[in-house]
């Protein structure tokens, strides 16, 4: 003998918004807010140094916004190898 369950109208509710909730969240996490964007394109690129102050450095590069370089103690006017994530604001000088 087989049983059916019945649900009530309010169960049916909870059934159809908890289905709702985990389809827009795997909606949200594979269409609009991919995974790889968090990860970012690591760029190298030779900088000017434009000013040092206080162990922090700056540099204009390539995408037009500049970079903050921490514990950096080098002249201005000096060619480094910089790397940054694409689009950060922030590098650390690389050796050649």
């Amino acid at each position: 003998m087989v049983r059916h369950m019945e649900l009530t109208q309010s169960q049916k509710y909870g059934a159809i918004f908890g289905g709702t909730f985990i389809l827009a969240g795997i909606v949200m996490s594979t269409v609009v807010f991919p995974f790889w964007n968090l990860i970012r394109e690591d760029v190298f690129e030779e900088a000017e140094i434009l000013s040092s102050t206080d162990g922090i450095c700056y540099a204009t590069t390539s995408d037009d916004i500049p970079k903050t370089i921490e514990n950096c103690d080098i002249e201005p006017g000096t060619i480094v190898n910089l790397k940054y994530g694409k689009d950060l604001a922030w590098a650390t000088i690389v050796n050649p």
